[in-house]
């Protein structure tokens, strides 16, 4: 794999992204935000802080999986479904680097946007008074980064051999069963059906965990409540684990294409 070519396909995707306008949402959540910072003491005197603590990581996640999902799914989908991909595969580009490339510009993308949003934030959270853990924000931020980067490998991976409509609608699926799939482990424990049992702990192998990289509560509700360092780590090592390996997949896939 050439890395040269990887970065300025990254790049050229980094750009392609950043000039469809995504840089709004930054925006928009800035809005969103300010929005709810003055509508928030007249519907919750008491527990203002906490919700706009809460809701400000909630919106970031949201913001982050739309465009994750969105933009990712049609990444690779759109250049098939236009035959567009058959003038860069004509080149001296591997489908590999292809792949790679792709999700290395929508990931940079996410990076920006999610450290903006943080920034917006902290400065909304400052300018208010409201008492915040900094470093469990930052650490929550940064999971959710880990977490969007497997999404974005999802989304790719699903849309190599799908089209983009149905790689959106299983991207989003994946998201909420990976959020789930701890408890849907539990529901097939006490569900005493072996057949369903089964069904959820294969979902569970399957699937990637994502509540590993969801740090939101902690951030908000107590430091005390975040895992220890070495949990931590290895969470952080299995999101990269599991989008190495979506990306592989999708890698392999692309590469049995016809076009």
């Amino acid at each position: 794999m050439n890395l040269g070519r990887v970065y300025v396909m990254a790049t050229n995707v980094f750009r392609e992204v950043i000039r469809d306008r995504i840089l709004y949402i930054i925006g928009f959540y800035a809005l969103l935000m300010v929005v709810v910072m003055l509508l928030l003491p007249q519907i919750a005197a008491t527990t203002e802080d906490k919700i706009f603590l809460d809701f400000g990581l909630a919106a970031m996640s949201i913001l982050g999986l739309i465009v994750a999902v969105f933009v990712g799914t049609g990444l690779v989908s759109k250049e098939i479904e236009k035959r567009t991909v058959l003038v860069l595969i004509a080149k001296p580009i591997s489908r590999a680097e292809f792949i790679v490339a792709k999700h290395l510009g929508l990931v940079s993308v996410l990076a920006l946007l999610v450290t903006a949003m943080t920034i917006i934030y902290l400065a909304l959270l400052q300018f208010q008074g409201i008492a915040y853990p900094l470093g469990s924000i930052l650490l929550a931020a940064f999971y959710l980064f880990l977490q969007l980067s497997l999404i974005t490998a999802v989304a790719l991976a699903l849309g190599v051999f799908t089209s983009s409509v149905l790689a959106t609608l299983l991207t989003f699926a994946v998201y909420l069963l990976g959020n789930f799939s701890q408890d849907l482990v539990n529901l097939g424990r006490i569900s005493k059906s072996p057949g369903f049992e089964r069904l959820t702990q294969g979902l569970y192998l399957i699937l990637p965990d994502l509540s590993r990289l969801d740090l939101k509560n902690q951030a908000v509700y107590g430091a005390e409540l975040l895992p220890d360092p070495l949990t931590l780590l290895a969470n952080a090592g299995y999101g990269v684990f599991y989008t190495v390996l979506l990306l592989a997949i999708a890698i392999l896939v692309f590469l049995r294409r016809e076009f």
